[in-house]
């Protein structure tokens, strides 16, 4: 089998590293690629846009491939999924409808609701009047969500009022295209308790689900600092409840892919289910459409079973003959550096050294690019995805902070707590500010 995985980052790094260890993909490509995947798969450098259907659809066809992993959100809401298979190619990601689930907020809770999928109470605001009775109603603190794409970076969570109008604001007064509708928000009540992380491959009819891991979204230690798309991850949760996955499965995700059938919009691909589990039980936060960064890095880490087989099966529509999954026993611990200023404003062209890897840690590249005169330099914001495994979570942790500390890149940031209440018995609860 001979697959693309389209997309640039950790994660798609973690999708190719996974797939070059199944016996029965022959080749891996990916397109753009990054400098760290060179040794693993052919990376098409030129491949044009990722979120333009038909080149995708081209390249896909050009290049003779079997099947098409869609990494990032925004080609499968471009509807690159729709083109690859029109020209009778396997892939595995839903259709642009389908993964409107990802692309509008509004939409997700629209299903949410009807599928009777336990979330917060939420209000769809197109004015900052509207926004404003929608804080009264809720109260603090303030849960402000774009209702479209925005990388990881979108949504705002204040007991500050006037930080959550202003976010508002903006978000409603962002510029759209001609012809698409106006802006609007999401404004929920605040859900508290610690947050839990489930892809769940579907083929639309039947479920498999991988195992639950918990990502770290601000910036800094504690959680304070801005949203981002993701500072760190760990995998497994050994304080999550026994039944977690079953509860899943049978409230959240089977619901929601027979209510996306009903509507005659099959969703097919990966559904990235986020949860808070709270005193009234397990709560949906948000659906995303694909394998979450970063922590798709820890959960592939500790998958046995091959990965472009299960990937096939779900976009053949044949899941349900798939055999059960196949985990290790193991620990895994994602750390993420990101370049000076992220997520602001992240810089771009600065050098990169001490790059390593150990017996049980190794280095996904994500923002990273070949320097004119040789060596690497940043150009993302978040730059490397540091892995390590262990028996233990506090081995894994140690692990990966051994290899962060030999990188070199100057003002580069991380967090030094990912997976640390964890390892002490403690369960992490997201601070409710951003700043």
């Amino acid at each position: 089998m001979k697959v693309l995985v389209l997309g640039s980052g950790a994660r798609e790094h973690a999708l190719v590293r996974a797939l070059t260890q199944d016996p029965e993909v022959t080749e891996v490509l990916v397109a753009p690629g990054n400098p760290g995947m060179v040794d693993e798969a052919t990376v098409l450098s030129s491949p044009g846009r990722i979120d333009d259907p038909e080149a995708m659809a081209r390249l896909a066809h050009d290049n003779s491939v079997d099947l098409v992993v869609v990494g990032p959100e925004a080609p499968l809401v471009a509807g690159v999924a729709d083109a690859v298979r029109a020209r009778g190619i396997a892939c595995f990601g839903p259709s642009q409808q389908a993964a409107a689930l990802e692309g509008s907020k509004a939409f997700a809770k629209d299903v949410m609701a009807a599928a009777g999928v336990p979330t917060a109470r939420a209000r769809v605001c197109r004015s900052v009047e509207e926004a404003m009775e929608a804080f009264t109603e809720f109260g603090a603190p303030h849960v402000v969500k774009d209702d479209g794409l925005a990388a990881g970076k979108g949504v705002v969570v204040t007991s500050k009022l006037t930080q959550a109008l202003a976010h508002a604001a903006q978000c409603l007064e962002r510029e759209v295209a001609p012809g698409q509708a106006p802006p609007q928000i999401v404004v929920e009540e605040f859900l508290d308790g610690p947050e839990i992380s489930l892809f769940c491959v579907t083929d639309g009819t039947s479920v498999l689900p991988l195992a639950p891991a918990q990502d770290y979204k601000r910036a800094l230690d504690g959680g304070r600092g801005p949203n981002t798309g993701g500072m760190g991850a760990y995998s497994p949760l050994e304080w999550a409840p026994g039944d977690l996955t079953e509860q899943v499965i049978e409230r959240i995700a089977k619901p929601t892919i027979q209510e996306m059938a009903r509507r005659g919009t099959p969703f097919a691909g990966i559904l990235y289910v986020g949860l808070a589990l709270t005193a009234r039980g397990l709560q949906v936060v948000e659906f995303n459409a694909r394998f979450g960064d970063p922590e798709t890095q820890v959960v592939l880490a500790r998958l046995r079973t091959p990965l472009g087989g299960l990937l096939l099966a779900a976009a053949n529509g044949t899941l349900a003959q798939h055999p059960p999954l196949q985990w290790s026993s193991e620990h895994a611990v994602t750390v993420v550096v990101a370049a000076r200023g992220y997520p602001e404003g992240p810089r771009k062209g600065d050098p990169i050294e001490g790059i390593t890897s150990a017996a049980d840690a190794y280095v996904l590249h994500a923002g990273t690019a070949h320097a004119p005169g040789g060596g690497l330099v940043t150009a993302g914001g978040r730059v490397l995805s540091v892995v390590g495994t262990g028996p233990s979570l506090e081995q894994a942790r140690r692990a990966a902070y051994e290899i962060v500390a030999k990188i070199d890149i100057p003002g580069a940031h991380h967090r030094s707590d990912i997976a640390l209440a964890a390892a002490e018995g403690r369960v992490f609860l997201p601070n409710q500010e951003n700043s």
